[in-house]
């Protein structure tokens, strides 16, 4: 079994060792758009205005969108290079990658809804027909272990195109009876000014602990605390500890009096207001508190897929990776 899995690595087209790979946003260039395409025409590109939120299965929300409606059951995503013409019908070859998803759920946030959006099939072009075949091979044989989200079918394709777009990581700070939890997480992001939304594995006890303070804090932090940033993810399934046991500084929130984590750029303060479980997904909706700009240009740490960053490297595409 050794040698076929060294076999199915060396075929499967993937040009990095690590499935994802850590960047600094602020200097990843040429990324991808993101475009919203309703009933075959280019309505608007989201890019900047969407929220992923969900891989299993996979959800995305969107609030700003002036071009969605309660009667929107269906989008597409089309994932592009080039910038495409909005108002114009969509042609299939100006996109690397599709996303067919359908409506789940709207919430509202005063005067703005949010609508959430369940993926259903994606496509993309990152790797050839082939190396897709051999990673959906390899997902089969050696992802369906103990701990692991298994992605089953298309739904591996669909994760691999969310990730083609930097995902922000930030750490999430929260105290309980004089004990802390710190931990990361990448599915996350502002609705606008006054709302933000969280998503976390449900049956975690990261979930339980902030459904029970309600009151937490999220800070995007700089790019080179990715390694630190990535050993904490054990911190999900690990109760609460006494604060040394942290990366955190002396420097407290404004207002919750959270102790802001090392290398914070941006902190939010945030508190509970609404929640929905959709597959082993907690989603979790937070009115914003108080936003605090501590770094005002350092560069974040964000995430994306190997299948994309390997597309990169062939279409000769600079990469700024931070290999742990």
């Amino acid at each position: 079994m050794k040698l076929i899995k060294k076999i199915l690595g060396r075929l499967n087209g993937l040009y990095y060792p690590q499935e994802y790979l850590c960047l600094s946003e602020g200097s990843f260039e040429q990324p991808l758009s993101v475009y919203l395409i309703i009933n075959g025409l280019i309505v608007e590109d989201i890019t900047n205005h969407h929220n992923f939120v969900g891989y299993s299965p996979l959800i995305f929300a969107l609030s700003s969108s002036p071009n969605l409606s309660h009667q929107t059951e269906q989008i597409t995503l089309a994932f592009s290079a080039k910038a495409l013409p909005l108002n114009e019908r969509f042609i299939k070859k100006d996109a690397v990658a599709l996303l067919i998803m359908k409506k789940i759920k709207e919430q509202t946030t005063g005067d703005k809804p949010i609508f959430y959006f369940e993926g259903m099939n994606g496509r993309h072009q990152f790797l050839s027909r082939f190396h897709q075949f051999i990673n959906q091979l390899q997902n089969r044989l050696y992802q369906k272990r103990p701990g692991n989200v298994f992605l089953p079918g298309n739904l591996y394709k669909q994760v691999q195109i969310a990730y083609s777009i930097p995902r922000n990581i930030s750490l999430i700070t929260l105290r309980q009876d004089g004990k802390y939890n710190l931990f990361p997480t990448d599915l996350h992001g502002p609705v606008d000014e006054n709302y933000y939304i969280i998503s976390l594995r449900h049956e975690g006890k990261a979930c339980a602990q902030v459904m029970n303070v309600k009151n937490i804090l999220v800070s995007q932090v700089h790019s080179d605390l990715y390694k630190t940033v990535y050993s904490l993810g054990k911190n999900h399934m690990q109760d609460l500890k006494e604060k040394e046991k942290f990366p955190l500084t002396e420097q407290l929130s404004s207002h919750l009096q959270l102790p802001i984590p090392l290398s914070s750029v941006i902190c939010r303060e945030l508190e509970l207001k609404d929640h929905f479980t959709h597959g082993i997904h907690r989603v979790m909706l937070f009115k914003t508190l108080y936003q605090q700009e501590l770094q005002p240009r350092a560069s974040t740490l964000a995430h994306i897929h190997n299948a994309y960053a390997s597309w990169r490297h062939i279409n000769r595409l600079k990469g700024n990776y931070l290999m742990r």
